[in-house]
């Protein structure tokens, strides 16, 4: 797939995932809340397009909510791995020495635990919730950034632009604030795109288990858990849920790597 076919085709997957979470904050067509157990396991219809679950709600209001709790969760998770690791990987790569050393140890611990076990750890110590789930996705988040922020700032700091701002008497803190950290902006949009993808798994794994969002909250985990026993008599509960998770992370990957494509001028002397 072409760099300019992967960067549209993820990008309006992306948009139109926005602009369902996005609108679901302001209608759905049924209450998610409100169970009609009379209308329970209906097929698509013209009054529900995508059928009814086992407790009678529109399988389309909870898509559409599950995608407005899945940005939340994803997106908040993604700014608190970046508002502490993107720091902390600058705070390594200007100061070296026994800084470095602890923050790059830290992160090795962190790293040894598989992502979604680490999360389904502290969610269970913290308790379920929306609130601690955001905490146990940013918490890998953290390393991630940290050390991408870190790797990258190092070569920066032999640029010759930054040896001048040194020689001028700028300190470290302004140095990687004024000039490292915009050159790393185009890597750290990517990553972020990456990560957000790999949040959404993480909520709907902890939400399936139950220890990420709780009910009434709609999540597209949940949706699959609850549809696990019930496939042989609508199947449609399973599919539409796991098909959005899939279509999703799929546009959100696809949008990272035409963006690496994009703002990573290296790649260009490499096609």
């Amino acid at each position: 797939m072409s760099r300019s076919i992967s960067l549209n085709f993820g990008a309006a997957i992306t948009a139109l995932f926005a602009l369902a979470a996005l609108g679901s904050l302001a209608w759905t067509p049924y209450d998610v809340a409100a169970f009609d157990i009379a209308r329970r396991l209906q097929g698509p219809s013209t009054a529900h397009w995508l059928g009814t679950d086992h407790f009678g709600r529109d399988v389309l209001s909870m898509v559409l909510a599950g995608a407005r709790n899945a940005l939340a969760v994803s997106l908040v998770a993604v700014l608190l791995g970046a508002g502490v690791g993107v720091p902390l990987g600058l705070l390594a790569a200007a100061r070296r020495g026994w800084i470095d050393e602890l923050v790059m140890r830290t992160n090795d611990v962190i790293f040894a635990f598989p992502s979604l076990i680490l999360a389904i750890l502290l969610t269970a110590v913290l308790g379920p919730g929306a609130i601690n789930a955001v905490i146990a996705i940013g918490v890998f988040n953290i390393p991630v950034f940290a050390r991408l922020t870190r790797g990258a700032a190092l070569s920066l700091w032999t640029r010759d632009y930054v040896l001048a701002a040194r020689m001028a008497g700028k300190n470290q803190a302004r140095i990687s604030w004024e000039h490292i950290l915009p050159g790393l902006r185009g890597l750290l949009i990517v990553q972020a795109t990456l990560q957000f993808s790999l949040g959404i798994i993480a909520e709907a794994g902890l939400s399936y288990v139950g220890l990420g969002l709780q009910p009434p909250a709609a999540s597209w985990g949940k949706m699959l858990a609850d549809a696990q026993t019930l496939i042989s008599l609508s199947p449609l509960q399973a599919i539409v849920p796991g098909l959005v998770i899939v279509v999703t992370v799929l546009g959100l990957n696809l949008l990272g790597d035409g963006l690496r494509d994009r703002l990573d001028p290296r790649l260009d002397g490499e096609r």
